[in-house]
């Protein structure tokens, strides 16, 4: 099978290149998709160049969503026949690395329907950011209907997501983004109140609207001192990624002070019963809010399968706004 391939050291997008690749075996329990839509997410850069190695087991292949058609299953005996699922059927759903290739190996229990009026693209774009930002602003960061959530990057794939299922769950939303036109990319998803970081100083903006309750961050470095100043009593940091640096200071006395909670997880490491587990839990209470066009898709751009290189470029620009996705 086709698929994106790194030579040298992946520094450069320019080191991705389309070459042939065996298919994935399929394990008992697992499906093989074939790929129509592949999302392109932050650790593709990341693991690209180096700095966030798949673990142990995945494969090396680039690539954390995707949507398409299966093209065959393997179940053991327990599942018996009537698992839900058949070959042709449409589905998107997070995988373990591998999905910028023509066919991706998929755990059964990751698998989700296309929402019903989205298309294949456009579901391509779901899994990931969603099961992130489900799991971290909502269990890891306990969000509540009435709270407010402050979310840095309002024009990423993470950062618009947050605008979105924070305020599907009745909270009140807070985002930052650089520059006038990612501002109204944010305002424009349902955000509260935006802010340009650079141009003003979100801090006192943040704590002139009553503070945060729940900060969703993937800048850390100096951000962290900030965002903790932002914070209400009783609030929550939730630390999902460090775009400036994963080093930060900290007194304590400022968390005991504020009855706060530090916390942050990644998505990949996750064993599959627990992804298993938080698949079903996006399905049951994400899903009917995207069917019920609560929750919209944000495809900023779709690349074809050989421009993936391009697709990279675009993401390492920063210019994006929403989800990036590969088409195969």
């Amino acid at each position: 099978m086709k698929a994106i391939l790194i030579s040298g050291d992946g520094q450069n997008p320019s080191d991705l290149y389309v070459g042939e690749t065996p298919r994935p075996d399929l394990a008992p329990g697992h499906v093989l998709i074939r790929t129509r839509f592949a999302g392109v997410n932050r650790p593709d850069i990341l693991q690209r160049r180096g700095v966030y190695p798949p673990p142990p087991g995945a494969s090396p292949i680039l690539g954390l969503e995707v949507s398409g058609v299966i093209d065959a299953i393997n179940l053991p005996e327990p599942f018996g026949d009537d698992i839900g699922w058949a070959v042709g059927d449409e589905v998107c759903a997070l995988v373990n690395g591998g999905g910028y290739a023509e066919f991706v190996a998929v755990d059964i229990r990751h698998l989700l329907p296309i929402p019903k009026g989205l298309s294949l693209a456009q579901a391509a774009s779901l899994p990931e950011t969603v099961l992130t930002v489900y799991a971290n602003l909502m269990e890891h960061g306990g969000l509540q209907a009435g709270e407010t959530v402050l979310v840095h990057g309002g024009n990423s794939g993470i950062g618009a997501m947050t605008i979105l299922l924070g305020k599907a769950f009745g909270a009140r939303v807070i985002a930052t983004a650089r520059g006038a036109a990612k501002c109204a990319f944010a305002r424009d998803l349902g955000a509260d109140l935006v802010i340009d970081s650079d141009a003003e100083d979100f801090v006192a903006a943040v704590k002139s609207a009553g503070g945060a309750d729940v900060v969703l961050d993937i800048v850390a470095g100096d951000f962290f001192g900030k965002n903790l100043a932002c914070l209400n009593m009783r609030g929550r940091i939730v630390q999902v990624g460090f775009g400036k640096e994963s080093t930060v200071e900290l007194d304590l006395r400022r968390i005991i002070a504020k009855f706060a909670i530090l916390t942050g997880s990644m998505l990949r490491p996750r064993s599959p019963d627990e992804k298993a587990r938080l698949t079903a839990k996006v399905h049951e209470r994400v899903w009917p809010l995207i069917e019920d066009g609560k929750i919209r898709t944000v495809v900023d751009k779709t690349f074809d399968f050989a421009d993936a290189p391009a697709a990279h470029a675009y993401m390492d620009s920063g210019a994006h706004t929403g989800k990036v996705v590969l088409k195969l």
